[in-house]
């Protein structure tokens, strides 16, 4: 999937938490995304949030250490 689909994708559901009090919409977006995103989604996510995810939402950025980190296969 191109970084800017999971780009979008991700700020889509921090759109959909933006409303939330803000600890709260931070842990909806990591267990939306530990719950429905497949390893290789999460994976190329955290890429992203390497290279800086300067197009992330903030939450999505912040919600980054609560989302678990699939094995990368060989």
């Amino acid at each position: 999937m191109s970084a800017e689909k999971l780009t979008y994708m991700a700020n889509q559901i921090a759109g959909f938490f933006k409303h939330k009090p803000h600890e709260e919409a931070v842990a909806g977006i990591a267990n939306h995304i530990n719950d429905f995103w497949e390893p290789r989604m999460r994976l190329q996510l955290f890429d992203i949030l390497k290279m800086g995810g300067a197009d992330l939402n903030p939450l999505v950025v912040e919600a980054g250490p609560s989302i678990r980190r699939p094995a990368r296969s060989p």
